[in-house]
């Protein structure tokens, strides 16, 4: 699968993209453009040169219909009320496919700006897309578990999701709500337990395991526990303090408040959670 097209007409994910969402999202604050047949939206290995760059916007087509291809490869369409281009606006990676333009078309165009102006407005669509990405996730860690191919320890680096700008405001945010102090080799959340809250990273190390594997450690900035409070499914992952670590701990209504009011915070969350579907992607060859 092209990091460039979830494909939204899968079975696994119909329940969940909702092209009235998508509509009312891209309306917000999008441009619409008309786009001649044959002409290419986006090309494969395509550099972004920054987030939301003018070659890394996103798309929601309203007409006509759109061809991707791997290598000059057909691999897929998208149709009419269907997104795309939106993992490497977000992740900031290459373009993994190539976009198309089999008729003439009609599209919406979403750049950072507008992106931020229009998640203001309409954070729905921020969250549909988080959980699109973590289904995605949870298909392809549960295909990496099965296959005991999860990232070797040695191959970890050093993650954070947040900046020390944004890192700065939600200390802020939470100034009232004092920090989770996690010692050494404590447990701070249980694979497969009910997630109520998010943590983010103030200080210390975390190691992030799915069936006692390693596959993440987390630094000042870092994220866990996002994907069960988006979702509300349980934890697919645990983690421990690899060394004293101070957490700030946000429960859902927080977040939800965070998503209507921090555009800046949707799209960390949004560019970490591609930036591990991509990694993981990457393990299933």
């Amino acid at each position: 699968m092209a990091m460039d097209d979830l494909n939204f007409a899968r079975p696994a994910y119909k329940s969940i993209y909702d092209p009235a969402i998508a509509l009312a999202f891209f309306k917000a604050a999008g441009t619409e453009e008309k786009v001649a047949p044959g002409s290419t939206f986006f090309s494969e290995n395509e550099k972004s040169g920054g987030l939301f760059s003018k070659g890394a916007k996103m798309y929601l087509l309203l007409e006509g219909e759109i061809g991707l291809t791997v290598k000059n490869k057909a691999i897929g369409k998208i149709d009419q009320g269907q997104i795309f281009g939106e993992m490497a606006s977000i992740s900031q990676a290459p373009r993994s496919a190539t976009a198309v333009a089999k008729t003439g078309c009609r599209v919406i165009s979403v750049d950072e700006k507008q992106f931020q102006k229009a998640i203001q407005k309409d954070p729905a669509f921020a969250l549909m897309l988080m959980s699109i990405v973590i289904n995605r996730l949870r298909q392809v860690i549960t295909e990496l578990s099965g296959n005991s191919v999860l990232t070797d320890e040695a191959t970890l680096s050093k993650r954070s999701v947040f900046d020390k700008k944004m890192l700065a405001e939600l200390q802020q945010e939470f100034e009232g709500n004092a920090p989770v102090h996690a010692p050494k080799n404590k447990v701070v959340m249980k694979e497969g337990e009910v997630g109520a809250f998010m943590y983010v990273v103030l200080d210390g190390r975390v190691l992030v395991t799915i069936k006692n594997r390693p596959v993440e450690r987390l630094v000042a900035g870092g994220v866990l526990g996002e994907m069960a409070l988006v979702d509300q499914s349980p934890r697919i992952a645990s983690a421990m303090a690899e060394e004293d670590a101070s957490l700030l701990s946000i429960n859902r209504r927080d977040f939800m408040q965070l998503i209507a009011s921090k555009p800046e915070f949707s799209l960390s969350l949004l560019k970490g959670l591609a930036e591990r579907l991509k990694q993981m992607n990457a393990q299933l060859g």
